[in-house]
């Protein structure tokens, strides 16, 4: 088996509610970029991100990607994280969160992960080196 993104990673940044919620305005960004030249296919939120998303969210605070064949989300520090919690897509899904650790041996998943990879990895690397730098211009408390 190629890609095992179910085994439990080390995070490069901790997880809290505000890298949550920097890490989701990224990653919409990057998503919105995708579909530069394309009007018709503007997205209005992250439907259909969910491999990309669950990558990124797994390379920046670690943890476990879990899921079925509808969706893919994190576990993260004990706790279900899914960047796109509020997207239509995953509203119209009737068991979302629903973990399939078997789904994600089969090869065409696999197959599908390796490509979405170096994308969601060029996005962990750029988010991380902007959230250093906003941490680097935070003035020192003394």
């Amino acid at each position: 088996m190629g890609l095992d993104c179910t085994l439990p990673q080390a995070g490069r940044l901790p997880y809290t509610d505000a890298n949550f919620r920097a890490a989701k305005v990224f990653v919409f960004g990057k998503w919105c970029e995708e579909a530069v030249g394309q009007p018709d296919k503007v997205p209005l939120d992250l439907s259909g991100a969910c491999k990309y998303g669950s990558l990124f969210m797994q390379r920046v605070f670690g943890g476990a990607i879990r899921g079925n064949y509808e969706h893919q989300y994190n576990f993260i520090d004990g706790q279900r994280v899914d960047l796109s919690h509020e997207a239509r897509d995953v509203a119209c899904m009737r068991h979302p969160y629903l973990h399939d650790p078997e789904y994600f041996q089969v090869p065409e998943l696999q197959a599908s992960l390796a490509s979405c990879l170096p994308r969601a990895q060029r996005w962990a690397d750029e988010f991380l080196a902007q959230q250093s730098a906003v941490v680097a211009r935070e003035p020192i408390d003394r």
